[in-house]
């Protein structure tokens, strides 16, 4: 994969940083959405594939990007196909920190020491080039003015960026509305990012902690269905507090997937 081109990870996580206070909007499920983000880059590039509701390596070969070689070689050595929501759900400590690093080492953000209450360090983090955030913006905004169906890899991220509630910080307001809602429905137009998004959804929801119903039990409209389907699933249950300040601790991740190393 060349670095030329810039990963789903860190499109997702440029999204989310708030120009005007350097913090990233949703840092709790966006922990969980770079996870998700990672599977769908590997999707891509060939390395992973959907089976079923679960992912399956399919390439072992290296990509060349490091982090996402780490997340490769986890999945490889499961032996068999893992569960999204299992692999979303779990411990991801330091994944946004991880990126956050990643682009301030390629000049894309630059890193701004603060203090919260006077007394706790923190670090914000600001674009250092907007052209490039509004080239992801303006894809985005494409897609849901046009209606014209996006290429696979703005799909992806339109549905990791609705997953993660980034689209009332994107399209705030009542104005932005029509917006969230098309947002939404792009979901559609990439199988791979449409399971993943629908799988946050469900860690957020607490459906990964849950026993997994057989599949006679799901088309009654239960809430307990694993992988992708229709449009009805509420996504009410998502964090909606944005960040304070950005190394906050994606702990609530390891509560939700307390049994997430079973596949």
């Amino acid at each position: 994969m060349g670095r030329s081109r810039r990963t789903i990870p860190e499109e997702l996580l440029l999204l989310a940083l708030d120009p005007a206070t350097g913090t990233t909007a949703q840092p709790q499920s966006l922990d969980l959405g770079l996870a998700g983000a990672q599977l769908v880059e590997l999707a891509l590039a060939g390395r992973i594939a959907p089976d079923g509701d679960r992912i399956a390596v399919v390439m072992p070969r290296p990509t060349g990007d490091p982090t996402l070689d780490s997340a490769l070689e986890l999945l490889r050595r499961r032996g068999s196909p893992v569960r999204a929501v299992h692999w979303i759900g779990g411990p991801r400590l330091g994944l946004r920190q991880t990126y956050l690093t990643h682009l301030e080492r390629c000049g894309m953000v630059h890193a701004v020491a603060g203090q919260m209450c006077g007394v706790l360090p923190t670090t914000r983090y600001q674009a250092t080039d907007t052209a490039i955030s509004r080239e992801i913006r303006t894809r985005l905004d494409s897609a849901i003015r046009t209606g014209v169906p996006p290429d696979p890899r703005t799909a992806a991220l339109a549905a990791l960026a609705h997953a993660v509630g980034l689209g009332k910080h994107l399209y705030p307001g009542n104005e932005g509305r029509s917006s969230r809602s098309r947002l939404r429905d792009l979901i559609r137009h990439d199988p791979m990012g449409g399971l993943v998004a629908h799988a946050v959804m469900d860690v957020q929801n607490g459906v990964a902690a849950q026993p997994r119903r057989a599949p006679a039990t799901a088309g009654a409209g239960g809430s307990g269905r694993a992988g992708g389907g229709s449009g009805r699933r509420s996504t009410s249950g998502r964090p909606s507090v944005e960040s304070a300040g950005v190394p906050a601790q994606p702990a609530h991740q390891e509560a939700v997937m307390a049994r997430a190393g079973a596949s």
